[in-house]
């Protein structure tokens, strides 16, 4: 990079300091209608217009993906089936609890005007605290422009730091060792965003179930730039292995997804 594109390189201040992360399952029959109900209507009103919200994408996980899903009893989803969409949206940092007052309100105002559907099922909603991220190339895409950027794979990973040790050595892992390694296979991620959990509210909507992730959970979002399942067998199907074997961490979940196609019925007869 030429010494004059470098010096342009500046630190903006629209940064991504919490996510809201939410996995949904449409009960069987009404994938199509969900989906439609979702991007027409939820994924603007239910978040999007609301302050602070800077950012949102949709992903898909069909049944292809969700076999290549850890299988290990965890709280993530009480079956590898279920889980079907996620949506992912970024909050301006330092406005997480401003912003999780509106969102409540909001919902349950959309709730009083006949605006949610009710034949879905909320399999893992909550917040998280971005805390730490890595990207593969110093000048390529930032967290902040991640969910704006489309990328065609994510892998999400769940763990828990292991007793007597800290979510920073955990960090140090991922950045020193794991990552490194990864960023260098075609298998390995872009960009990887890494957070913790901040409790839902008390007022928050009752059909959303309150997750028992609790203050030892890291939630992290894998971008791809390719497909989520290539070099599944020998990258991310290991990476529960190798978080046991640091003796940091416990692994919780590994899962993959690829991105929805707005304006589509796309994927929704490839959930089962």
């Amino acid at each position: 990079m030429a010494a004059q594109e470098l010096s342009d390189v500046k630190d903006y201040p629209v940064k991504v300091g919490t996510f809201l992360f939410t996995m949904v399952e449409p009960h069987p029959g009404h994938e199509v209608a969900y989906n439609r109900w979702y991007e027409h209507d939820h994924f603007f009103s239910g978040c999007l217009v609301g302050p602070n919200v800077f950012a949102g994408d949709r992903f898909v996980a069909t049944r292809r993906l969700k076999d290549l899903r850890s299988t290990d009893t965890n709280d993530m989803t009480s079956d590898p089936l279920r889980g079907s969409y996620l949506a992912v949206y970024w909050w301006l940092e330092n406005t997480d609890e401003e912003t999780n007052r509106w969102n409540v309100e909001n919902v349950n105002k959309l709730h009083t005007q006949g605006r949610m559907y009710a034949e879905r099922d909320h399999v893992h909603t909550l917040l998280y605290d971005m805390k730490w991220n890595v990207q593969r190339e110093p000048t390529g895409c930032t967290i902040d422009l991640a969910l704006d950027h489309g990328y065609p794979g994510l892998v999400v990973v769940a763990g828990d730091v292991a007793e007597g040790h800290t979510h920073a050595e955990v960090e140090a892992w991922f950045k020193d060792t794991w990552l490194p390694d990864a960023m260098s296979k075609p298998w390995g991620p872009e960009l990887v965003g890494s957070g913790t959990v901040i409790p839902l509210s008390d007022d928050a909507p009752a059909d959303v179930v309150r997750a028992a992730a609790g203050p030892n959970r890291f939630l992290q979002l894998h971008f791809l730039d390719h497909d989520s399942a290539e070099g599944w067998e020998e990258g991310y199907a290991r990476i529960g292995e190798a978080m046991e074997a640091s003796g940091l961490a416990h692994h919780v979940w590994t899962a993959p997804w690829q991105q929805t196609n707005f304006g589509t019925d796309d994927f929704t007869d490839q959930l089962r």
